[in-house]
């Protein structure tokens, strides 16, 4: 029986994580904890098979107050906590980066091989490639890292751009009809895909997303559907779409370009367990 300790208490994919494994009780014990004060450095580690570190700060901020926090929280706290799990004897350390490290989608096709170098577009990103960084060396025989970097994560209760878009399609008659690629993954091939790498003791960096890519529009399209709705696509603002691109994040992050090579996700285990229709069909019915 694997014993996990998930560090992020509150965390989305924390609790979704230890939500999951429950279906296999006689297999993994999960704790967590929250790592907001200074207690959990006094906590013995010794008696965990694996370390899943979520905890962190999740969204993306222009905010340059915000700066030191990322990077006390996302990189600091990172290091510290595999530094202390390594020198408790834990034998897997598992840190959740981001797509994120290799910066922003683009109005422009874009994909992301084994050849793409990170270049993180701001400190969000900047702190998750840093930790990586920092938490790499610390691997050994005895120690096992990995790292994964997935795209945009959604599901029942997900936060970000997920939730706000499915709120919008059941207001929106029209939805602009844009030619855009994005990878995603839904929280249950998620937990699969860590549940895999628990149970095989795996070491390395690791970059899962669903078997589809998505186009936002015919995302909208399946949400719309499931509420027995009807929306109606257009490309009649698509020429203005692409102008405020240039000049607005929140355009990009809607109908921008960014995606992994989809050989970069192939796994030796099916973890993709729920196709585009149905992981939405289990989301938005959950809502």
């Amino acid at each position: 029986m694997k014993k996990i300790l998930i560090t992020g208490k509150n965390s989305y994919v924390g609790m979704s994580l230890k939500k999951w494994l429950k279906n296999y009780p006689d297999r993994y014990l999960i704790d967590s904890i929250s790592l907001r004060d200074n207690s959990w450095r006094e906590k013995d580690f010794s008696e965990y098979d694996v370390i899943f570190h979520v905890a962190g700060i999740a969204h993306v901020s222009s905010d340059s107050k915000m700066e030191e926090m990322y990077y006390k929280v996302n990189r600091d706290l990172t290091i510290e906590t595999a530094k202390k799990a390594k020198a408790d004897g834990v034998k897997q350390f598992i840190f959740m980066s981001s797509i994120i490290v290799y910066g922003d989608s683009t109005s422009n096709m874009r994909v992301i091989d084994k050849k793409t170098v990170p270049i993180p577009s701001n400190f969000y990103g900047n702190s998750k490639l840093q930790a990586e960084e920092g938490i790499k060396p610390l691997e050994s025989d005895k120690f096992k890292v990995v790292i994964i970097r997935p795209p945009m994560i959604y599901g029942k209760d997900s936060k970000g751009n997920y939730p706000k878009l499915s709120k919008a399609v059941q207001k929106l008659p029209v939805f602009p009809n844009i030619e855009n690629q994005r990878s995603m993954l839904h929280i249950d091939n998620l937990c699969e895909f860590i549940r895999l790498l628990i149970d095989n003791e795996e070491r390395g960096l690791f970059f899962p997303q669903n078997k589809e890519y998505v186009k936002t529009s015919e995302l909208v399209k399946v949400i719309a559907k499931v509420h027995g709705k009807k929306v109606l696509l257009t490309k009649l603002f698509n020429p203005i779409l692409k102008v405020l691109g240039l000049k607005l994040k929140i355009v990009n992050k809607v109908f921008g370009n960014l995606v992994y090579d989809k050989n970069m996700s192939n796994y030796k285990e099916n973890y993709q367990i729920r196709n585009l229709e149905e992981s939405i069909n289990v989301s938005e019915r959950e809502f």
